[in-house]
């Protein structure tokens, strides 16, 4: 696994398991024993997304704070997002890296960012998004039935 990954999925173990503020990458702490124990239990939950799943349907997007919209993930690494009640566009673009799904999505001058890691046993999913490269929101996407089902 590399750097970048564990340091997502250690990031995202701390928020969805100790019900901690968000903590930034440079200042995850070295987990102990018992943590370790916590993080394979929780990993043992999680899996990597596959390329064919991330275009075949729209996504749901929500946050801690309250803001719900919708995704569209194009073949070509283009995204477009809706709010969902006054469909209000704004566009970005995806990438699959190491099984995990990362996003950037761009809104006036800002740019949002986030790397969701996939459930094995859901297809709601989890993120951690940061606004212009400061540390922003807990996020959940959910994917929705695929087209034609």
């Amino acid at each position: 696994m590399s750097d970048q990954k564990t340091q997502k999925l250690l990031q995202l173990f701390y928020r969805e398991t100790e019900r901690v503020r968000l903590l930034d990458l440079d200042k995850l702490p070295t987990p102990d024993s018992k943590e370790q124990d916590a993080l394979q239990v929780w990993l043992a939950g999680k899996r990597d997304f596959a390329l064919e799943e991330l275009t075949q349907q729209h996504w749901i997007k929500t946050c801690s704070a309250g803001h719900t919209t919708e995704l569209v993930l194009y073949p070509n690494g283009c995204l477009e997002e809706f709010t969902l009640f006054r469909r209000q566009k704004t566009a970005g673009e995806w990438q699959l890296i190491n099984g995990m799904l990362v996003l950037s999505i761009y809104k006036d001058d800002n740019r949002y960012t986030s790397t969701v890691i996939a459930n094995l046993g859901s297809s709601i999913h989890s993120a951690i998004e940061y606004k212009n490269d400061q540390l922003h929101a807990y996020l959940k996407l959910a994917q929705t039935r695929p087209q034609g089902i």
